[in-house]
């Protein structure tokens, strides 16, 4: 067994005093390899975790002796002289990032992601692992690791060592409930308001939903653990029977904005407990935790989820449908703001998370896996919908992946899924995949025609505004200076202007929180004069007659929707029309 022993001596400082101890074989004739993760599931980019650790020393337990160790990368350690030893290996963490993947301490708490902080030891992962914990007196601990003593954890190995986050503290708070007899426990860390009777129904309602769905559950119990902050924040990460919720500012949780929010980011990460925890991509079965892990199927494991997140608050009855339309309108204003759905197909945008796939990147360079990935789940699921006449929908691909991959622990492929997905349409779905998988067809028509046949269409709106929806620009004010911050590369703007000028004037009037209002003279041609690189300067940004810019789409029910079409509406969404 893999030991681990976590502590702190002064919580001000951040830093948390980590042991690891293990016995190393008396014929062991190969170098020993440590390793502390470079990235986390959950999050596929590196992330340089090692950049956290202070004062690392790796010695004999018994005699204290310093063992000859060499760093040979910057997260990996090898040790050379161990054999027929008890190694310890002793360092500082430093545990200062608050958000749904990171580690915390301080007075009032100890929040811990072991996958930043804990190594592990070449080809041993899968020992048996246990972490204990010096926590003061009156401290609760909550994980999803059983406790095989006070403050003590047990893993079956470093994988679930790993994806077991948890938190300790005097002032933890809690309720639980049953689903199909699986305990759930939702867990507050924060000082809040908290309408229980009303939280616990809600989390109990989609809950139930979810396990209907897939007949089944991946782990014994379930675990939310909320981060709730004094400060505005929003994040969420999935593991395998719990997930970290941060979101704030505290004193609004229960306000409709913020509890919108919490139900959302909740029901999502528990559907991860299917799709990405249990239904894995082959190429992270099992995990490589020092390394990229490459995979083009996060349309699936991200896109699938962010749709169900949602979706399905509105099945259980937690959202009324015009609830839901929101949420669904700000996935479709964030794919259809960004012209990158134009240069890259969400498959290989898969693949760009490890390159740049949480930040904004270049202009126009890249589509999102979880935006384009839900409404590429909608078009599929109201399209199996429709071919079967709602005998079949999405939710029978997710119990096929479910019951061939989730419960085999068998990872998945591109082709497995096109496979599952013709079995359940009982036709050829290449097109599908061609177009809007492994190209970048537009969505509009396709997602229009299938909301027609839930009684619903998809709207069109112009943009009001006469930078954005004229001439393609979009500017933010900062210090009273109107900055230029995006364009679209086929309008006006884009052959007269550039990311970063400084608007000043519009035909000689000078610009000062009245940007639309210059612009919206109903002249086609306006000369505007920017700072560009501390040059003053002067073009003509001229009009297309016809052509509009970042219109507004938005999912509708169609006024005139037949009693078939109302009926429809109600198999989908549980809802009446």
């Amino acid at each position: 067994m893999i030991h681990y022993y976590a502590s702190f001596e002064n919580p001000l400082t951040f830093y948390l005093q980590i042991q690891m101890t293990f016995e190393v074989a008396a014929d062991a004739t190969q170098a020993l390899n440590l390793q502390l993760p470079a990235w986390r599931p959950g999050r596929y980019e590196i992330q340089n975790f090692a950049q956290k650790l202070q004062h690392v020393v790796i010695e004999d337990a018994a005699s204290g002796e310093a063992l000859v160790t060499r760093k040979v990368t910057k997260d990996r350690w090898q040790v050379t002289n161990a054999a027929g030893r008890t190694v310890r290996v002793r360092y500082n963490f430093y545990a200062h990032q608050m958000d749904a993947g990171g580690s915390w301490l301080d007075e009032t708490q100890l929040y811990l992601n072991p996958v930043q902080a804990l190594m592990y030891i070449e080809d041993r992962q899968q020992e048996p692992c246990q972490l204990a914990l010096d926590l003061p007196e009156g401290w609760q601990l909550s994980c999803g690791l059983p406790q095989s003593g006070p403050n003590t954890l047990q893993a079956q190995n470093f994988d679930h060592l790993a994806d077991s986050p948890l938190i300790a503290s005097p002032t933890l708070q809690y309720r639980n409930y049953e689903v199909e007899g699986i305990p759930f426990y939702i867990w507050i860390q924060g000082e809040c308001p908290v309408d229980w009777p009303r939280l616990v129904a809600d989390f109990r309602a989609f809950s139930q939903e979810q396990l209907a769905l897939f007949g089944g559950f991946p782990a014994s119990d379930y675990h939310f653990l909320n981060q709730i902050l004094p400060y505005k924040h929003y994040h969420g990460v999935e593991h395998l029977n719990s997930t970290v919720i941060v979101l704030g500012p505290a004193e609004l949780l229960m306000t409709e904005g913020l509890y919108k929010e919490l139900l959302g980011v909740s029901c999502h990460e528990l559907f991860h407990a299917w799709n990405i925890k249990s239904i894995r991509p082959l190429e992270m079965q099992p995990y490589d935790y020092a390394r990229e892990n490459y995979f083009r199927t996060c349309f699936i494991a991200e896109g699938i989820t962010t749709y169900y997140g949602e979706y399905l608050l509105a099945r259980a009855g937690v959202r009324t449908a015009a609830q839901y339309f929101h949420e669904l309108n700000a996935v479709l204003r964030k794919h259809f703001d960004d012209y990158g759905r134009y240069h890259l197909s969400v498959a290989d945008a898969s693949m760009d998370l490890w390159l740049d796939g949480y930040k904004p990147g270049v202009p126009d360079r890249k589509v999102s896996v979880y935006h384009k990935g839900a409404l590429v789940a909608l078009l599929l699921d109201l399209t199996l919908r429709q071919l079967s006449n709602h005998k079949r929908s999405l939710d029978d691909v997710m119990r096929r992946l479910w019951t061939e991959f989730g419960q085999t622990g068998v990872g998945y492929t591109e082709e497995d899924y096109t496979r599952i997905v013709n079995d359940v349409a009982g036709r050829d779905m290449q097109a599908y995949f061609d177009k809007f998988i492994y190209g970048t067809a537009p969505l509009e028509e396709p997602l229009n025609r299938v909301l027609s046949f839930v009684g619903c269409r998809l709207h069109t709106e112009e943009n009001a505004s006469a930078s954005e929806g004229i001439y393609g620009f979009r500017t933010v004010v900062k210090n009273e200076r109107t900055e230029v911050t995006n364009i679209l590369p086929d309008a006006p703007a884009a052959l007269v202007l550039t990311v970063d000028d400084e608007i000043v004037a519009v035909n000689g009037r000078r610009v000062a929180m009245n940007l639309h209002s210059l612009l919206s003279d109903g002249a086609l041609q306006h000369e505007v004069t920017v700072f560009r690189q501390n040059r003053l300067v002067t073009v003509p940004l001229v009009a297309e007659p016809g052509h509009r810019f970042w219109q507004k789409f938005t999912v509708e029910k169609l006024p005139t929707a037949t009693p078939e079409q109302q009926a429809s509406f109600q198999q989908w969404l549980k809802q009446d029309f």
